[in-house]
Parts: C-alpha cells; structure tokens; sequence
C-alpha cells in the first residue's frame, strides 16, 4: 500500500469524524454544504483506501455515500438558485421596467 493512499485514508477518517462530532456540538448544520463537503471528500478518500485493500463492501458504501453526498449538495444549490430567482422577482430585477438602465 503507498503512503498516500494510507495518508487519504487517515485524512478521510479524520474529515468524517470532523463532521459528525461539528454536527453533534451544534458547530455545522446536517443540511449545511460544510457538512455534506466534509462527508463527500471523506468518503472519496476512504473509498479510495478500501480499494487499495480490496474491501469491496467499504468501497460501495462509501460510493453509495458519494452519491447522496453529490445529491444533497445538488439539491442545495438548486435550492439556492431558486432562492436568488425569488428574491430577485421580489426585488422587481429583471422585469424589464427599465429600472437597471444606465443614466447618462
């Protein structure tokens, strides 16, 4: 096994149990994209050492893992992009009322 592979899965470990232990104090929301980041990268990384070691069934949680990880920060950035475009509609930009025109 090479060092970096142990190092990815020590840091990978490292980034879960970060998560979880910010999660139960109160430090990160469960729904924020920190947690969800922390998650995926420690899944990568752990994914990544299981391989190594050929642990097939680390290596599809942890895939499984990735994929709800992809998933729910998909889902909260179209969250956030619906947010902006509500906002926006709210605020009257974009209507074109001709409010945005440069004056000379």
């Amino acid at each position: 096994m090479s060092l970096a592979v142990a190092l990815a899965g020590w840091a990978a470990a490292g980034a879960l149990l970060a998560a979880y232990a910010l999660v139960s104090i109160g430090r990160l929301s469960g729904a924020g994209r920190p947690f969800q980041a922390l998650n995926l990268l420690g899944a990568a990384g752990l994914m990544l050492n299981s391989a190594e070691h050929r642990a097939w069934p680390s290596v599809a949680l942890n895939g499984i893992w990735i994929l709800i990880g992809l998933a729910t920060l998909t889902g909260l950035a179209s969250a956030r992009r619906r947010n902006t475009t509500a906002m926006a509609s709210l605020r009257g930009e974009g209507q074109g009322d001709g409010s945005a025109r440069l004056r000379s």
